[in-house]
């Protein structure tokens, strides 16, 4: 099985990653880590933070020599932001702490504040808030990395690209040499494939920066060369659908998941739904009149792309705050405000990757098992050879 957790304030010292599971002999490039990490924090309506951390994957464990050796994996990565905060969140307390804090008692509309504060019985949301922000994430991408190596080693490959920033939307469909081309561009403004759509998003964001708001937006994710038999129907936990988007909604701010084109299916009959079934007597293999399951039936992987969208509502905290209540003197007061972005769907997208390569290569791993990749890929093999065979 494979098992995750991520550590970690967003003012803290550092976050800390752990992922145990994965097989040994999985190529792992502290650069290629990096780069995700890098991608994370692009996007035309970032905030001042994404100017103070440079973020870089500390592995600490459970790699040697550029490949893993089957025990856990610890990953550290530095909150350069740390030196600011070291006297307002220590770990012990100090003399004249108290004084050094910087409470948060005006919960902000749509964050984790106010439900954190009652959940935990705080009067100050800066102890919620520290651990529900989106920081959090960069540990997730750094570990969807080290997913995404081990799917490499059998052809799989996760990318994304946003679909919609507030009203302004890609009409068309993407292709995958266009995801590719994304992925490797140096310089990222929102993360769309389509120039003039481009524009279009970034002029909402210009508008959300004069007015002091926030602004949503659509991501998609599509993984490619995921065999056929990943997933079960057979308990509602089971099913890969479920597990991926669970994984989707977990992230901060998203607050809806679409398999394949599930919004346009429901508005539809079911003749203009479901994909026709074909087979390739040429190549031997059963084939599909198009993908508007997204990969997916049954809770099953079917063989196509896997096609995953968020829907990311706008950050929590606006520079123009909303109408709150303060937590001790209960008077009306106008929301906290903590530096912050005002669009993150690029970003979002990213981080989706890694969520979702972390379940397809927990779904490959119950599927094929293997303490090493030597292992690992012969199981598969002789499962591809079966399917051949069917």
């Amino acid at each position: 099985m494979l098992r995750f957790e991520t550590a970690g304030e967003s003012h803290g010292e550092c976050l800390v990653a752990t992922l145990t599971g994965l097989p040994a002999g999985v190529p792992i490039s502290i650069a290629a880590i990096d780069r995700e990490l890098w991608r994370r924090q692009q996007g035309f309506g970032r905030g001042g933070r994404m100017k103070i951390e440079t973020d870089k994957a500390h592995i600490v464990s459970g790699v040697r020599h550029s490949a893993t050796i089957g025990s856990p994996i610890a990953i550290l990565l530095e909150n350069k932001d740390w030196k600011n905060w070291t006297e307002a969140l220590p770990v012990e307390d100090i003399e004249g702490g108290e004084e050094k804090k910087k409470p948060v008692t005006r919960p902000r509309p749509g964050h984790a504040d106010l439900a954190g504060c009652i959940k935990y019985d705080f009067h100050d949301a800066r102890y919620i808030l520290e651990r529900a922000s989106a920081r959090e994430t960069t540990a997730r991408v750094a570990l969807g990395a080290l997913a995404k190596a081990y799917l490499a080693e059998f052809g799989i490959q996760v990318l994304s690209h946003v679909i919609a920033v507030g009203e302004a939307r890609l009409e068309r469909p993407a292709s995958w040499e266009e995801l590719v081309e994304l992925s490797k561009r140096d310089e990222v403004l929102l993360g769309c494939v389509d120039p003039e759509a481009e524009q279009r998003m970034k002029a909402v964001v210009d508008q959300v920066y004069k007015t002091g708001d926030t602004v949503g937006g659509v991501f998609e994710v599509v993984a490619r060369g995921v065999p056929a038999g990943l997933g079960s129907h057979i308990a509602w936990d089971t099913r890969l659908d479920g597990r991926l988007a669970q994984a989707i909604v977990s992230m901060q701010a998203v607050k809806g998941v679409e398999v394949g084109f599930a919004a346009e299916g429901a508005a539809a009959f079911g003749s203009k739904v479901q994909d026709t079934i074909h087979y390739d007597t040429e190549h031997h293999a059963f084939t599909r009149g198009a993908n508007r399951a997204g990969g997916l039936e049954g809770g099953i992987t079917n063989g196509q792309d896997i096609l995953v969208r968020g829907m990311l509502k706008p950050i929590s905290t606006l520079r123009r705050p909303l109408e709150s209540v303060d937590l001790n003197t209960r008077e009306t007061v106008q929301a906290a405000y903590e530096r912050s972005d005002v669009a993150v769907v690029p970003a979002a997208g990213v981080i989706a990757e890694a969520m979702v390569a972390l379940v397809l290569a927990g779904a490959m791993i119950e599927k094929f098992g293997g303490d090493s990749m030597r292992e690992a890929k012969r199981n598969y093999e002789g499962y591809l050879a079966q399917v051949k065979e069917f």
